[in-house]
């Protein structure tokens, strides 16, 4: 096909499942009744739900009938050998540990790596990852580039280390205080932002001159490799697939959530290279998730997720994902609504600093604004700000990020064109109306992770924003 021509999803739909539009009063009630925390709403009552890309997508023919012959033996199950094999083809590494999701990887890799007192550099903090960091002792400290915090910039790969803040980190420290660079592919909470190829050699090359480990959040490195493919020069002719096995040479090993890029609904594992880290890793996946050959998931996941590793690396697959995300993206910013750029691979990021800049950061604008737009079109999203970031763990105060987002976030294959642009007309609708909405107070909050559970209450009564966006 020529480059200007439409691309169309690489399938057909084969099973549907109904969704109804319920009514603007309806909503105000949901939102109410959960506290004005998009978290805390029941799907039935959503429209369109774009809360999260984690465990949503919709799984293929080939995985559905993959489901069908899982092997549910309590060891050993014929499952695990194809999932352990897909891994060992697509990411390159030699040891693989399943865990039930990402953070269970999380939980395993900290427990093993980290001694209190120790520092753990990344690209950006991500919620679960910082928590079970700083749960067994760590500071976490950012290294991610400048340009990410400015949701302005228009910087290729945002989500780049600066060599210079890593190096700068290993002097005041000492190497032997650093258990493992955490190095994120893409980085969430940037707004999907991808790592050039070029950075992840050169992390690599220094880390290894203090023989500092690099290990990756490969949730999303799929996304990562398309961006690599279209925007880095040397890459044009190279397929997706051909990418990641490059981009896992520069690294130790990686926790990955397959309820993302493997297009499963559960699921995870943490990879490594290291026989001695493999042999500690498999001592706690007994402890905290189950056998070392199945880790938390049912032998017809361990299948599913097998066959997912191969479809998320076809190219047309990948392309036609990216474009609906940056459909939806060009829609916000033709109609002038402030997002991050450029826009990212698993979802379109609204800058909630600038889309209510009558609401200050300790009012909760970002989680102000996904009740709105929930209240406006049926369209869950979720609050990515100064409720996510939480609190310092020494002084209690809230942690102040620079962004203050709402994740509008596309799962994959499960809606289509015409959903973005409903999408996209609510979220106008909101922006409209945006002087009227007011700013949140904490009900309930969590002393950790707070944002999955909190309750809000708004400052100006509920009430007087009923019919207002």
């Amino acid at each position: 096909m020529g480059k200007d021509r439409i691309f169309a999803e690489p399938f057909r739909i084969k099973v549907v499942e109904p969704i109804k539009m319920s009514t603007q009063q309806e909503r105000w009630g949901n939102m109410k009744d959960a506290g004005y925390n998009t978290f805390l709403l029941k799907s039935k009552d959503v429209y369109i739900d774009l809360l999260t890309d984690s465990g949503t997508s919709a799984m293929s023919d080939n995985q559905w009938s993959g489901i069908m012959i899982g092997d549910e033996a309590y060891a050993g199950s014929e499952n695990w050998f194809a999932l352990e094999d897909a891994v060992r083809d697509i990411y390159g590494f030699k040891y693989i540990t399943p865990t039930h999701q990402g953070r269970g990887a999380e939980n395993i890799l900290s427990t093993i790596m980290i001694n209190p007192g120790d520092y753990v550099p990344g690209n950006m903090y991500f919620t679960t990852t910082r928590f079970h960091q700083e749960k067994n002792g760590a500071t976490f400290v950012d290294i991610i580039i400048d340009q990410a915090h400015n949701s302005e910039a228009e910087d290729p790969f945002k989500g780049n280390v600066d060599l210079q803040k890593l190096r700068d980190l290993i002097d005041r420290v000492g190497a032997e205080k650093i258990p493992y660079v955490s190095l994120a592919v893409t980085v969430n909470m940037a707004g999907g932002q991808p790592v050039s190829m070029k950075n992840m050699r050169e992390v690599k090359e220094l880390c290894t001159q203090h023989k500092i480990p690099v290990m990756y959040d490969a949730t999303r490195c799929v996304e990562n490799a398309y961006f690599i493919q279209q925007r880095e020069a040397g890459y044009a002719a190279k397929s997706v697939r051909e990418i990641l096995k490059e981009m896992f040479s520069y690294a130790d090993g990686c926790t990955m959530s397959g309820k993302k890029d493997c297009l499963v609904n559960i699921g995870g594992f943490l990879a490594m290279n290291s026989e001695e880290l493999y042999q500690k890793a498999t001592e706690l996946v007994v402890v905290y998730e189950g056998m070392p050959s199945y880790g938390g998931m049912a032998g017809r996941d361990m299948e599913a997720m097998a066959r997912g590793i191969y479809e998320m690396v076809d190219d047309a697959y990948i392309k036609y994902r990216i474009s609906q995300v940056q459909y939806l993206g060009q829609k916000l910013i033709e109609a002038g609504i402030p997002i991050v750029r450029p826009v990212g691979g698993h979802a379109v990021f609204l800058d909630a600093r600038r889309f209510l800049e009558h609401i200050p950061q300790e009012q909760f604008p970002a989680q102000a604004l996904a009740a709105a737009i929930y209240a406006d079109g049926g369209v869950r999203t979720m609050e990515r700000g100064i409720v996510s970031a939480g609190r310092d763990k020494n002084t209690g105060e809230n942690h102040q990020p620079k962004l203050e987002l709402v994740r509008v976030t596309i799962p994959r294959r499960v809606y289509t064109l015409s959903h973005m642009d409903v999408v996209a007309e609510c979220i106008k609708n909101v922006y409209t109306n945006r002087q009227k909405i007011k700013g949140l107070k904490f009900v309930y909050e969590a002393p950790q992770l707070r944002f999955f559970t909190a309750r809000f209450k708004p400052i100006v009564p509920w009430e007087e924003w009923e019919g207002t966006v």
